[in-house]
């Protein structure tokens, strides 16, 4: 039998309720540096934690340290032995416990959590060792659901099952965001695991063509914030909709930088010779939509020649990052880099995140 744990639950449901602190953790592993994220985290004394994808690599633990194949069956195609390591995620558990046996953790799916198995069986330790409350959101999947904390309404998509706008997947998002109702949970925030919006080199345009997918859809309905994983390092963007500077559009924040084996992704695209091409960053799940930009400072091209305009901050860093949202109106964004761990620990990056939907209402044009 295990100790004996406190746990508190997340606040109920009240626009004039939020959880203190939500702790946002990607690509984390189980290195010497997932270990200084983590314990930065529970510094920062969270009442929440979003776990964006990537939990505990345990697909390359029969890997060369991280510095050979990216996966087993990548480069042994013909070995009997497959993408898991179950002692691995036993480890990562204990590893957790300190912090996820007092605080609730939502998470969703990475690509290091496919592992696939014989019989094409992808994703089981995922779906067995993490319990989301798919059913009571209208899911009929592990792989995206909702939830509520306090005032806000979060959305957990899956990047590696069907997303097209024919698919259940997005039909359910529909639903579901139909349904939200800001004068209860005035904050409407998304995650799923590979970014949208990127200026690094690693993972450019990957998942393109989940953008162009349901990228309108979280518009219309005013989603505020979107965090992913996936590119190892730090970068937040400004108000962005369609590659184009938006009052109206989500601030997407990428936090893949929780300390995996991979190390920190360090070349920007719009970095001289560090452009990749289109067939260089191939997802793992769907097509390939990547685009040469039709208009602005990258037009006719398919990177930009300097940071993007819609690419606000960004830092090689290993971290993680803490949402605070104080009313209807305000929430506090900090980044904290793990090298804090030597010195004061400040944010690396903080900026207010405000809600203003009353300058987004829909224009009605009446002819007269």
């Amino acid at each position: 039998m295990s100790e004996e744990h406190s746990f508190e639950t997340m606040p109920p449901v009240s626009p004039n309720m939020y959880p203190s602190r939500i702790a946002v953790i990607g690509d984390l592993g189980l290195t010497s540096n997932s270990s200084t994220t983590i314990d930065h985290v529970m510094r920062n004394d969270p009442s929440l934690v979003l776990m964006v994808g990537d939990l505990s690599y345990a697909n390359q633990y029969l890997t060369t340290g991280g510095k050979g194949a990216s996966c087993f069956s990548c480069e042994f195609p013909d070995a009997p032995i497959r993408e898991t390591y179950q002692p691995r995620w036993d480890g990562w558990g204990r590893f957790m416990e300190p912090l996820i046996s007092r605080v609730p953790m939502m998470v969703v799916e990475g690509n290091h959590e496919i592992e696939p198995q014989v019989a094409e069986i992808t994703f089981k330790s995922y779906s067995t060792r993490f319990a989301v409350p798919s059913e009571e959101s209208g899911s009929n999947s592990s792989f995206y659901y909702s939830f509520n904390a306090g005032g806000i309404h979060v959305v957990m998509l899956g990047a590696y099952i069907d997303y097209n706008q024919t698919g259940i997947q997005y039909t359910w998002l529909k639903e579901d965001l139909s349904r939200v109702d800001h004068n209860i949970t005035p904050w409407l925030v998304a995650a799923w695991h590979p970014p949208w919006y990127n200026s690094y080199s690693s993972h450019y345009q990957e998942f393109e063509c989940m953008r162009q997918e349901m990228e309108a859809l979280l518009y219309e309905y005013k989603v505020d914030i979107v965090f992913s994983g996936h590119v190892h390092a730090y970068e937040r963007m400004n108000r962005v909709y369609n590659y184009t500077l938006d009052p109206c559009g989500p601030v997407y924040i990428t936090v893949g930088d929780g300390g995996n084996i991979e190390q920190v992704d360090v070349d920007h695209a719009d970095d001289p010779g560090k452009c990749p091409s289109p067939g260089d960053n191939m997802p793992e799940f769907g097509g390939v939509c990547h685009l040469n930009f039709s208009s602005g400072p990258a037009k006719g091209k398919f990177c930009w020649s300097r940071q993007p305009e819609w690419s606000a901050y960004r830092e090689s860093s290993f971290g993680h990052g803490v949402l605070e949202v104080i009313n209807s109106t305000y929430a506090l964004w900090s980044w904290h880099r793990n090298q804090g761990a030597y010195k004061e620990d400040e944010p690396g990056d903080q900026i207010f995140i405000v809600r203003q939907p009353e300058s987004c209402m829909p224009v009605l044009k009446v002819t007269l």
